[in-house]
Formats: C-alpha cells, structure tokens, sequence
C-alpha cells in the first residue's frame, strides 16, 4: 500500500523484479541481434558496423553491470546510454542492409522499446521519450537503407502497439500490486491489533498474578492481625513495593532455569517449608517461561506452607526430550479437591496456570484429599504440536485447575499468516498477468493479425482454413476470458482444450501458407499463438510455456521444410522472427513466473519482517503506557501502605493499619475479578470484596433486586469503591444492595461498628480515572454505623435487560 507517496512491498518487488527484466531482455536480444547481423553483413562493411554496434554493446554491457553493484550513475546518464543504444542499432541498418539487416533491426529496436517501459517502469515519461528515440532509429534506418528513401510505416505502427501494450500490461500489473498491498496492509493492521491487545492482555496477567502473589497477599495477612511476629513485614513490604515498581515482561533473553529454582524462597520460621531438590541443569530457557515457572514454584510453595499441613515438599526439574523441561513440585500433605476451587481464588488460575498459559507451556496440578498435591509445569519451544496425552481441558479464568493446559506459541500461526499472505500475494499477481495476456491476445488478434488476414486472403490456398483458425482464437480467448472475469482459475480439462485448439491454429496455419511465407506479412498467427498460449499457462511453471513454444516453433519449422529446405539467407531471416517473437513471448512467461514464484514470497516475507517490526514498536509502546498508568494508578493507596510498612512508619499493630490494608486487599481482589468472564460481572466483582470482608470475620448479607444489565468496566470501579471502603472498616456485621431499576443502577453498604475515617486517602479509589460525572457518591454516618450508595444513571441509549 502506498503511503505518504511511499511504495508498499509486492509495489516495489514487482518495480525492481520488472526493471532486472527489462535491462536483462534487451540487452540479450541486443547482443544476440549484433552477432547475427555481423555474420549477415559484408566482409567489408564489417568494420564499419562494429564501429557502430560496440558502443551499442559497451552500453548494454554498463546497464548489466549497474545491476550487480549499483553504480552512482545519474538517471541522465543512464537514459542516454539506453537512447544511443537504439540510435546507434538504427544506424548500423543501412550498413548491414538487405533483408536480414532490416530484420535484425526491427527486432533488436522493437524489444528495446517494450523493454524500457520495464525499465523506466516508475518513469513513464522517460520511457516514452526512450520509445520515440526507437521509432526515430527505425526512421532513420528505412530512409538511409532505402534506395527511394522511402518510409515503412507498418513496423512503425506495430512498434507503437507493442509500447502501448506493455505500458498498459505493467500498469496492470502495478494495480493488482498495489491491490495486494492494500490488502495485506489491512489485515496486517487487524493483526496487529489483535497481537497488541494479545500482549496486553498477557502482560494484564502477568500484573495480577504479581500483584496476587505480593501486595494483596502482603495487606490482607496484615488486615487479618493474626501474627504474633511481624518481624518478617518490613523485609516482605520492601520487596513487593520492588514488584510493584519493576514488572517482570516477557523478554526474549535465556536464563537458568536451575539456578532460578536454587533461588526458591523456603519461607521462615513456623512456615518454613523444606525442599529436597532434584535438579538436572543447567536448564536454559527463554527467561520469560523461566520467571513464569519461578513465580510459579514460589507460590506453590507457599500454598504448601499455608494449606498443606506438611513441612516438607520435593522439587525436581528435567529436560524433556524436544528441547523441553519439567518442573514437579509435590508433598505428602492432606490434598484437594482442585475442581472444587472458587472461581475468584487466584494462587492456582492467576499465579500458576495463567502465568503459563501466557508464555505458551502448560500446568497441571494433581490432587485428591488425604493424597497430597503435585504440581507440575512443561514447557516446550514454540511451535511444538501438542501430544494426546497433554492435551487437556483449558479451564476458564480462575475455574478448575486439576486439569492441564496447551497452549502453543505463535511460530505456527505465523508460519500459517506467512503463508496466506504469500498466497494472497500471488493470486493478485496472476489475475494481473492473465488480464496482461489477455489484453495482448485481443489487441495484437484484432489489430496485426486482422489486418494481415484481411491483407493477404489472395495468398492463401485455400483461404477458408485461415479464417477458421482465427476464428478459433477467439473462440479460446473467449472461453479463457470468461473464467478470468469471474474469478476462478481455467479448468484443467477447458485449459486442454484450449491449448491443443491453439497448436491445431499453428499447424493449419503453417501448413496451408504458401512457400517463403512464414514468419512473413501474410503468417498471421504465429506472433499471436504463443501470447494465447501465454494466458493459458501463466499459473504454471514456465517450463511447460516453454515446452509449448517448442511445439510451436517445431510444428513451423516442420512446414517450412515440407514447403522445401530454406536457403541460408531465408534461414537466417526465419531465425531473427523467431527470437523477436518467440523470444519476447518467452521472457514476458519468464517474468511473470518469476513474479508468481519469486516475487510474491520474497514480497510476503518483506512485508511479514516489516509487520513483525511495527507490531513490536506498537506492543513496546503500549506495554510501557500501561506499566507507568498501573503503578500511577497504585500510588495513591496501594505504595503509601508498602513503604510506610516496608521502613517501619506503619505498625502492624495499629488497627487503622490493618483496615486501610483490608480496603486495598479488597480493591486488589475486585480487580482480579474484572478479567473473570460472568454473566454479571458487576455481581462478580462486589462478591470479591464481600469475600474478602467475611475472611476478617464480617458477617455480610448480598440483595439483588431487578434483572441486571450491562455496566461499563469503569463505572463499575466508581460504584464498587465505595463498597470496598465501607466493608474494610467494618467489625462486625454489613449488608450490600444492589438495585437495577430501568434509568439506573444502585449499588450501597451499610456497615455496623464502623471505624472511623481518620486517613481521607482510605476513601480514594486505588485506580480511579476521572470520575463519570453520571455516578453520584453519598455517604452517611451515624454513630458506629456508616452507609454509602454510589448510583449510575445510564444514558438514553444503553439497554438493561429488565424483567
């Protein structure tokens, strides 16, 4: 797609693929005509000619060259040496002269002029000035070799047909580029996207499961004021604020995987856990798989120490065959039921299975009551297919974790994009090069080749076979065209049919021309066959166009020699036809292979690399604006409570501690509950906080009235807060009502034996955003009772499902 001006990637192949082919067709058929012309010309005129057609090669032999190793040529200069080319083959006519000279010119100038529009493809006027310079050397050379100085304006004409058609099938081709370009650029842009929210969402994982695993475990353990010893708090705080302030992402370096595990934290004291470690390493892995396992064993042992019953637990690590590892974690302890797990617990979902899923490896954990637990993580490099015997069931956001998970990384889906776009890319390529085909077919039959037909009806013997065959190419090009314009590919058993019509036009026109006719002005047909021929086989490689050309040439050769062996002269001249039609019909099959072939991977490849690179600058971005908005977003609650508890200036002990540390550990708790997919999410997250409220002992009674509806994620925050304030900083007992009426939603918390609001930071929401001026916050407090009700007025034009 071009932007600002600029070229998209199959734009600028197709460029340079047509330049290369341009400069390296001419300047073979220069070369190739020079040598027959100097073996056609007079001992004597030898040295004359060469003076002439050297410079024409040195020229041709410098734009070769330019090709290998780009020379700092100006286009000036480079345009004049292509001008001088066709001038100085024009001028070598007269010297040459006779049938063969004419010819050979004719040839070597007609080619260069449909090679330049190739090659000043991106410069139509310079290929047009390089076009009149052809048709001033064919002037010129018919006037100085004539002894009449007459001109021939036939060759004049059809020289200009043929610029003109080669002008239009580029430009043909350029479209149905640029289509692709465009094309590809869309769904590129929608990949992208996809990958960036795909990232996002990752790292949003990632964030929790760190968040889970540190400052809500952290603030709810000191809410709870269960701990006689609190001297392991200050040291704990300071590096969960750490946590908070540097999130681990997902980078592309390798680490040990068993120096990681030798780092494990066994815990302290009475919650010490001992590990008896069975590690083969070094296991160097990808470090973001390797910090996921890592987080992941420390909260498994964690989980031991808190719900285990043991003191004790095995960790061992392996490499797998495949360039895997395994990691097992088990104890003998009382065991669970893991399908039994509420959905809003996060050590299991969060902490350990979504941390893999989000680096593509799997976790399984594996326990009954009274078995104890064993927990194992696989990792394998990206692209593996997955076995039977590890594909399990993905359990939904912290649902059920007793089965394990797959998940692969992105190399097949990559390889899979790579290869539909390559596809993609070649599919507009050939409907471009059949329509180039096609519109040769059409405007050489119903121009040249008419003409000659009409010409020369008293030449042949019969007449009737001639008008047969031409009209059977139409007929071929008709069919073949029908397909095209419909979007489908020539049937195979159609294409057959249309190839042995389009030798049978060859062999009848060859075989009832009159002798010395061929490749002459009454053969009509055999410059136009193979461009039929052409259209028909451009999806196929080029060696059955060639092995078609072949037949061709072979079947008038044949006639030829059937009519009576052709002299030298003659033979010399069927030689030179033959390279200027057949040879051009053959390099057009070779270009466009080349294009379906080279170019349209070469094309999906450069435009995958420059894709890959654009969608690592937008999740590079976006990553970074969402790190800074969360620990932005923490400041105001969440890191007050670390440093003051992590550096000794919040006691444990002081109850407004504890209950400013259970509202954040509530807020934490109901931003572990937007991700969970619910059919009321609203219901889900204030749920989250009442759990976390029942867990410091507070008695909460839940009312829902009405038929709930959609709530935006953002007013949801704004109407819970209040709640999760209201909660924390209640003792005893609290009740939440939730009221759906049709214009609006209520949601409110009445709190029995309420501390008092002594830090106005208590009451901030930890991650508000400016607030909807369409949610209206009211608090009342009277005596040891504190009520709150946050209300949502819904626009005109949300719906609530009402009952």
């Amino acid at each position: 797609m071009r932007r600002g001006g600029h070229e998209g990637t199959s734009e600028r192949l197709v460029n340079r693929t047509v330049e290369r082919y341009g400069v390296w067709l001419r300047s073979t058929v220069v070369l190739l005509c020079v040598a027959l012309g100097l073996v056609w010309a007079d001992a004597a005129d030898v040295p004359l000619a060469l003076a002439l057609l050297a410079p024409a090669v040195l020229a041709c032999g410098v734009r070769l060259w330019a090709l290998r190793r780009p020379l700092p040529l100006p286009l000036a200069l480079l345009w004049t040496l292509d001008a001088a080319v066709v001038l100085l083959m024009g001028l070598s006519q007269p010297v040459l002269d006779g049938e063969g000279g004419n010819a050979m010119v004719e040839v070597a100038v007609g080619i260069s002029v449909i090679a330049f529009q190739f090659e000043w493809a991106t410069r139509p006027v310079a290929g047009a000035a390089l076009a009149g310079a052809g048709v001033v050397a064919c002037v010129l050379g018919d006037v100085l070799s004539s002894s009449e100085h007459d001109l021939d304006v036939v060759p004049l004409v059809r020289m200009l047909i043929q610029v003109g058609l080669s002008r239009a099938g580029y430009l043909i081709v350029r479209a149905r580029a640029r289509a692709a370009d465009r094309s590809a650029a869309v769904r590129a842009a929608l990949r992208r996207e996809a990958d960036v929210a795909a990232a996002r969402r990752a790292t949003e994982r990632e964030y929790l499961a760190t968040l889970h695993d540190t400052a809500s475990a952290t603030l709810l353990m000191v809410s709870q004021g269960d701990s006689r010893d609190w001297s392991w708090l200050p040291p704990r705080a300071r590096q969960d604020l750490e946590a908070l302030s540097a999130m681990p992402g997902f980078e592309t370096g390798s680490v040990d995987l068993a120096a990681l595990l030798g780092c494990v934290p066994e815990g302290e004291g009475q919650a010490r856990v001992r590990l008896t470690t069975h590690i083969e390493g070094p296991l160097t892995i990808p470090s973001g798989p390797g910090l996921a396992i890592f987080n992941g064993v420390r909260e498994a042992v964690t989980n031991v120490s808190r719900h285990a019953g043991v003191r004790e637990a095995e960790l061992r690590a392996w490499r797998e065959e495949g360039n895997g590892v395994v990691v097992e974690l088990s104890d003998a302890g009382r065991g669970f039921d893991p399908d039994s797990v509420p959905v809003r617990r996060r050590g299991i979902s969060g902490s350990i299975i979504g941390r893999m899923r989000a680096v593509g490896g799997t976790a399984s954990i594996t326990s009954r009551p009274g078995a104890g637990t064993r927990v194992r993580w696989r990792w394998h490099d990206q692209g593996r297919v997955p076995q039977a015997h590890d594909r399990g069931r993905v359990p939904p956001a912290g649902g059920g974790a007793g089965q394990a998970t797959e998940v692969l990384g992105p190399a097949g889906r990559t390889r899979a994009e790579h290869t539909a776009a390559v596809r993609f890319i070649r599919g507009q390529l050939l409907i471009g090069a059949q329509l180039v085909a096609l519109l040769i077919c059409l405007v050489w039959q119903f121009t040249i080749s008419l003409r000659r037909l009409v010409a020369h009806q008293d030449v042949y013997h019969p007449a009737w076979p001639q008008t047969a065959a031409f009209v059977c190419l139409v007929a071929v090009a008709a069919t073949g065209g029908a397909s095209l314009l419909r979007g489908r590919r020539i049937p195979p058993g159609v294409r057959g049919w249309c190839l042995g019509s389009v030798l049978a036009v060859s062999a009848v026109s060859a075989y009832t021309l009159p002798p010395h006719h061929a490749t002459g002005p009454a053969d009509w047909a055999f410059g136009v066959v193979g461009w039929h021929a052409l259209f028909l086989l451009a999806d196929l490689r080029v060696r059955w166009y060639a092995a078609f050309l072949g037949a061709h040439i072979g079947i008038n050769a044949a006639a030829v020699v059937w009519h009576g062996a052709p002299a030298a002269a003659e033979a010399a001249v069927l030689g030179i036809a033959t390279v200027g039609s057949c040879g051009l019909q053959f390099a057009i099959g070779a270009l466009m292979t080349h294009l379906l072939r080279d170019t349209a991977p070469a094309a999906g490849s450069a435009a995958a690399r420059e894709e890959e690179l654009r969608t690592r600058e937008r999740i590079h971005e976006h990553l970074q604006s969402d790190h800074k908005e969360r620990y932005r977003a923490l400041t105001a609650t969440t890191v007050p409570l670390l440093v003051g508890l992590g550096h000794g200036v919040l006691s444990p002990h002081d109850e407004e501690v504890r209950l400013r540390c259970g509202v954040e550990g509530a807020r934490m708790r109901r931003l572990f509950a937007e991700g969970d997919a619910v059919a009321d999410p609203l219901l889900n997250e204030l749920r989250a906080c009442v759990e976390v409220a029942e867990h410091q002992g507070v008695t909460v009674s839940l009312a829902v009235r009405g038929q709930p509806g959609e709530v935006p994620v953002e007013i949801r925050r704004e109407l819970i807060d209040p709640v999760a304030v209201t909660l924390g900083r209640t003792r005893s007992a609290a009740r939440v009502t939730v009221v759906w009426t049709p214009g609006a939603v209520r949601v409110s918390a009445v709190g029995a034996d309420c501390a008092d609001d002594r830090t106005e930071a208590a009451a901030v929401p930890a991650q508000r955003r400016a607030a909807d001026p369409q949610v209206t916050v009211v608090r009342t407090r009277r005596g040891e009772s504190m009520w709150a009700e946050a209300s949502w007025s819904r626009p005109a034009s949300s719906g609530v499902a009402l009952p």
